[in-house]
């Protein structure tokens, strides 16, 4: 019997993303959903949703922090209440593709970049960033050239219908 539930949990296992453990995996993935639409919700409300214990809630919780599933809890800012309302999606490739790929260690410092993403396609990395004004994304543009060595190839967003939705679980 233990042959096949091996076989079974391997095949399992392989399919999905989580490793499946009888009659966990829907428990923690409804807690995730729970979180990601609402970070601050109390152990309390979680147990009422899921229809566990306060005490099994905050269990799994930490089993998932653990585990690296749930990696941290952050608050939603308005960029523009707090002087950031531009936008850009700004695609960088190497000026000399024989040089190290080392842009995201070099562009590190830079607090506007939001997020860096490796690509496929003709860009090395597209970055998100948020700046105050037109002139501050041209002063960015400079400082990442220069300083990753690299031509860039910018995108202003003009509207963002929607952003930061929880993943489909």
């Amino acid at each position: 019997m233990r042959a096949s539930y091996s076989k079974e949990y391997d095949a399992l296992t392989i399919s999905r993303r989580w490793p499946i453990v009888r009659g966990v995996e829907d428990l923690d993935r409804q807690i995730v959903r729970l979180l990601a639409a609402d970070g601050r919700r109390s152990y309390t409300d979680l147990a009422k949703d899921t229809g566990l214990s306060v005490s099994a809630v905050h269990q799994r919780v930490r089993r998932l922090e653990h585990r690296g599933v749930l990696r941290g809890y952050r608050a939603v800012i308005d960029t523009e209440e707090v002087g950031l309302p531009l936008t850009a999606f700004v695609s960088i490739k190497p000026i000399d593709p024989a040089a190290p790929d080392d842009a995201p260690d070099r562009l590190a410092h830079l607090d506007a970049i939001e997020a860096c993403h490796s690509v496929a396609g003709d860009e090395s990395y597209i970055l998100k960033v948020r700046v105050a004004s037109p002139t501050a994304l041209e002063t960015l543009l400079q400082e990442i050239r220069a300083a990753a060595s690299v031509s860039t190839r910018t995108t202003v967003v003009l509207s963002t219908p929607y952003e930061g939705r929880p993943p489909a679980l």
